[in-house]
C-alpha cells in the first residue's frame, strides 16, 4: 500500500491496486472563516495550502470515503471538483443522503462486511471528543481495510482514545494505524481528536504497528503540532513507530 499525506485529514490511499481518498477537503487555503470559539481566530481556513494540484489529487481515485461531514472533512471544493458518478462511502444514511442532495449517484453506506473490489472495509465506532462536547460534535467513523495480499490499514477518523478503539485493534489486529492527531479543541470541551497522549495509548494497544499522525496544523483549532508529536514521540523511545507527514509527504509498507 501507499498513503499520501495531503492536508488535514485528507488522504490518498493506494491499497489492493485501488486508489482511496478519504475526507477530501480541498479549498484554496483561507477560503473560510475561522472556527469559532477557538484559537487563531485571525487565520482563515483552512491555514495552508495544498502541496499539489487538485487534478492530481483525484487523478485515477476508485473510491472516495467520507467519514464524517465537517467542514474540514467534506469541502465545497471537493463536492465541485468530484465526478458525481464516483463511488462514494459514508458512515450513515443521514449523511448519504445530504452528499446525494449535492448530485452524487453512487453513495453508499459502510457496513461492518461492505466489499469494494475485492477490498473489505469495516466501518468502525468513534467518539469525536468527550463528555458534553460530542453531543455538538455528531457522529464519525472510521475504516478498517483488510485484503489478502495487503497489511491490515485502520483508518481511525475523528476520534480520541476510548474503549472502541483498543477493540478495533484487539479484533483486526492492523499493521497500519492512522490517527488524527492534532489535539484539535474549542476553548471550552476539551480534545476533539487525539492529542500525544492519546497517541501514547494507541501505540501501547498496537506496539508492533506503524502509526501514522495527519489531521495536523491545518484547521485554526489545532492545539498539537508536529514538532511537539515528534519530540514526545522521541522522549518516549518510539519515534520508529510513529510517522508525522509533511503534507504532500507519503509512505509505502
Amino acid at each position: 500500500m501507499n498513503i499520501q499525506q495531503i492536508r488535514n485529514a485528507t488522504l490518498v490511499v493506494e491499497y489492493a491496486g485501488k486508489r482511496f481518498l478519504i475526507d477530501p477537503m480541498l479549498s484554496e487555503k483561507g477560503s473560510y472563516p475561522p472556527f469559532p470559539n477557538s484559537p487563531r481566530q485571525d487565520q482563515n481556513n483552512p491555514l495552508v495550502s495544498l502541496p499539489t494540484t487538485i487534478d492530481n489529487i483525484i487523478k485515477d481515485i476508485d473510491a472516495v470515503i467520507v467519514t464524517h461531514l465537517h467542514l474540514d472533512h467534506w469541502d465545497d471544493a471537493a463536492k465541485e471538483a468530484l465526478p458525481k458518478t464516483i463511488k462514494l462511502f459514508t458512515q450513515n444514511e443521514e449523511d448519504a443522503t445530504e452528499i446525494r442532495s449535492a448530485g452524487f449517484q453512487n453513495v453508499e453506506v459502510l457496513q461492518d462486511d461492505t466489499v469494494f473490489e475485492g477490498i473489505h472495509l469495516i466501518k468502525t465506532k468513534g467518539e469525536h471528543g468527550r463528555g458534553e462536547i460530542l453531543n455538538l460534535a455528531g457522529q464519525v467513523c472510521g475504516v478498517v481495510f483488510k485484503h489478502p495480499m495487503e497489511r491490515t490499514l485502520y483508518v481511525a477518523g475523528d476520534m480520541v482514545w476510548y474503549d472502541a478503539v483498543q477493540e478495533v485493534i484487539d479484533t483486526h489486529k492492523p499493521e497500519i494505524i492512522i490517527v488524527n492527531a492534532g489535539d484539535n479543541q474549542f476553548l471550552e470541551g476539551g480534545s476533539l481528536v487525539m492529542g500525544k497522549d492519546d497517541v501514547y495509548e494507541v501505540y501501547k494497544a498496537a506496539p508492533n504497528a506503524k502509526i501514522i499522525a495527519v489531521h495536523m496544523e491545518a484547521a485554526n483549532h489545532w492545539t498539537l503540532s508536529r514538532a511537539e508529536l515528534k519530540d514526545f514521540a522521541n522522549d518516549k523511545g518510539i519515534s520508529s513507530k510513529i510517522f508525522v507527514p509533511e503534507d504532500g509527504e507519503s509512505y509505502e509498507f
